[in-house]
C-alpha cells in the first residue's frame, strides 16, 4: 500500500522516512519541519498531555542549525534534521529526566544516554521529552501525580494510552512527533504501540544499550523505537542498534541491518497462529482482526501453523520476582519513603519486590531458562508467532482496575527474550485502533520487521489519523 501521506502539504503529517526524503532533497527544510510539530503541540498538547517538557527554542536552534549544514553539503547522515521525541526516562545531560515520579521534578541529568547521542550524531533533533507511567512500572498508562496523556483516539472519553510509554504513543499518534523513544520491560513499546494506533518494536536485550536510560529491571529492561509505520521503525531501531563498552548486554551483540530483508515479503515464512485456548478472554473485535491478518499474511504466501506452548501466556503475569526484586532495588528507597509522593499502585508495586526472597528470585531465573529452551523446542522451523497485541482495544480511564495487568500477550516476550513487534490491523466499530503481535525469537528483528511491512504494504490501517487530531 503505498503511503498517501505523502501528498499531503503540513510537515507534521509526514512519516519520518518520508520527512527525511524531502529534507534530504532540499525539498522541505528542517526548520518548518519542526514549526510545523511544535505548532500542533501548541495546539494539542493542552488536551493530550503527552509531554513532559518541551525544548521549542533549542529544537529551533538546532533545525537551523541542520538547514545550514544540509544546503552546505555537510549532511552527516539521511535523518539529519529529522526531529524525534524521548520517553523521560532517557538522559540528557543538563536536562531534567524525571522517571514518571513528581519527587523527581528537579532531577537534572549528569550524562546522555548512549541512544540519544546515537541520535544527535546522525543530525536528528530532540523536540522534547514525553511522560512515562512512575518508574516505567504500569501498562495502563497512568500516572497519578504526572498526569496521563490523552488517547488521541476519543475525543470525548479519557481512555488508557498504555504504558508505560504512554507520552510516546500519544505524541506519535497525534503527529506532535513523527517517532519517538519507548521502552519495554513487559510491553512498555507495544502496549501503547496497541492502544494508540502505531508501529512499535520491542528488541532483544541486548540489541539497543541501556545506558543512560532509568532503569526498572535490568534484566528485562529493553529501550526500543515507536512510530507510524514498519519502515520508520526500521530506520529508528538501525540507528539505535550495536554494541556499547558501557552496556555489558550489548557485548558481542553485532548489529543486523534489517533493509536489505525488509520488502522479501513473507512468502515461504511459516507463521503460527496461537493456540486456541488462548483466544478466551479477546474482544470478538480484536479476533477478528487477528483472523483477517492471518488470512492476509496466508494470501501473501506465509505459510500458517498450528503451536503448541508449554505454557500459558497469562502464567508470565504471575512470574513477577525477577521484575519485583529488580525495581525494588532501584526505587525501593523512595516507595519506602512514606513522605514521598508516589502512585498509590506503583507504590505497591516496588514494594511487593521488597518481600521477594533470593530463593524465589533464583528459582524465577531457572524457571526462566527452562521456558526459554522450551519455546525454543516450540519455535523450530516457525519463523513467528502471532499474537493480538492486546486483549482489547483501549478502555476508558474510569473503568481502569490497577489490579489487573494489560500485558497478558507481552510479559512473556520479555521473559523469554524474544523480540516483537506491534502494528495496527484494524479498527473497533467506534474507531479506537486494533492491533497485532509478531513474536520472533531472540535477534531475529529483521524477520518480524519483514512480516509486519509485508502486512502493512497489503493493509492501510497504519495511514489512518486520529479524527481529533486530524
Amino acid at each position: 500500500m503505498n503511503d498517501a501521506s505523502t501528498h499531503v502539504t503540513d510537515p507534521a503529517l509526514l512519516p519520518a522516512h518520508v520527512l527525511a526524503r524531502e529534507i534530504a532533497a532540499r525539498r522541505l527544510s528542517p526548520v518548518e519541519a519542526v514549526d510545523a510539530l511544535l505548532a500542533r503541540i501548541e495546539r494539542f498538547e493542552p488536551k493530550l498531555r503527552s509531554f513532559v517538557s518541551v525544548y521549542g527554542a533549542d529544537a529551533r536552534l538546532a533545525a537551523e542549525g541542520a538547514d545550514k549544514a544540509i544546503r552546505s553539503g555537510h549532511a552527516v547522515g539521511p535523518l539529519h534534521g529529522v526531529p524525534v521525541a524521548l520517553k523521560d526516562l532517557v538522559e540528557l545531560e543538563g536536562r531534567i529526566t524525571t522517571g514518571g515520579s513528581a519527587n523527581w521534578r528537579e532531577r537534572r541529568s549528569t550524562l546522555t544516554a548512549t541512544i540519544a547521542q546515537r541520535m544527535i550524531a546522525q543530525g536528528m533533533i530532540v523536540l522534547g521529552k514525553t511522560h512515562t507511567v512512575e518508574f516505567a512500572f504500569g501498562g495502563w498508562g497512568t500516572n497519578q501525580h504526572m498526569g496521563t496523556p490523552w488517547n488521541p483516539w476519543d475525543p470525548v472519553h479519557a481512555r488508557t494510552p498504555g504504558g508505560s510509554s504512554s507520552g510516546s504513543g500519544v505524541a506519535v499518534a497525534a503527529r506532535l512527533a513523527p517517532w519517538a523513544i519507548g521502552t519495554d520491560t513487559g510491553g512498555s513499546v507495544r502496549l501503547p504501540a496497541s492502544f494508540c494506533g502505531l508501529t512499535g518494536l520491542k528488541v532483544t536485550i541486548g540489541r539497543v544499550s541501556v545506558h543512560g536510560v532509568l532503569p526498572l529491571s535490568t534484566s528485562l529492561d529493553t529501550p526500543g523505537p515507536m512510530a507510524r509505520d514498519v519502515m520508520d521503525v526500521a530506520l529508528l531501531y538501525n540507528v539505535l542498534q550495536g554494541p556499547d563498552p558501557l552496556d555489558p548486554n550489548t557485548r558481542g551483540i553485532l548489529p543486523v541491518d534489517p533493509m536489505p530483508t525488509l520488502t522479501r515479503g513473507v512468502r515461504g515464512l511459516r507463521l503460527a497462529r496461537m493456540p486456541h485456548s488462548e483466544r478466551a478472554g479477546c474482544s470478538p473485535e480484536m479476533l477478528e482482526a487477528y483472523d483477517r491478518s492471518l488470512e492476509t499474511l496466508g494470501g501473501l504466501g506465509a505459510e500458517i501453523v498450528e503451536i503448541a506452548l508449554p505454557f500459558a501466556f497469562s502464567d508470565f503475569l504471575n512470574a513477577q520476582a525477577i521484575l519485583e526484586a529488580e525495581a525494588y532495588f532501584n526505587d525501593g528507597a523512595l516507595a519506602e519513603d512514606a513522605g514521598a509522593l508516589l502512585d498509590d499502585a506503583v507504590r505497591a508495586r516496588v514494594l511487593a519486590g521488597g518481600r521477594v526472597q533470593a530463593q524465589a528470585y533464583l528459582a524465577t531465573k531457572r524457571q526462566q531458562a527452562e521456558w526459554k529452551r522450551q519455546m525454543a523446542t516450540a519455535m523450530a522451523g516457525i519463523d513467528a508467532l502471532l499474537t493480538p497485541s492486546t486483549t482489547t482495544a483501549a478502555i476508558r480511564l474510569d473503568e481502569v482496575d490497577q489490579a489487573v495487568m494489560p500485558s497478558r500477550f507481552t510479559r512473556f516476550g520479555n521473559f523469554l527474550e524474544m523480540c516483537a513487534l506491534s502494528l495496527p490491523n484494524g479498527f473497533t466499530a467506534g474507531g479506537l485502533p486494533l492491533s497485532l503481535q509478531i513474536c520472533c525469537q531472540g535477534y531475529e528483528e529483521a524477520t518480524a520487521l519483514r512480516i509486519g511491512y509485508a502486512l502493512q504494504q497489503a493493509t492501510d490501517y497504519h495511514l489512518k489519523v486520529p479524527p481529533m487530531v486530524a
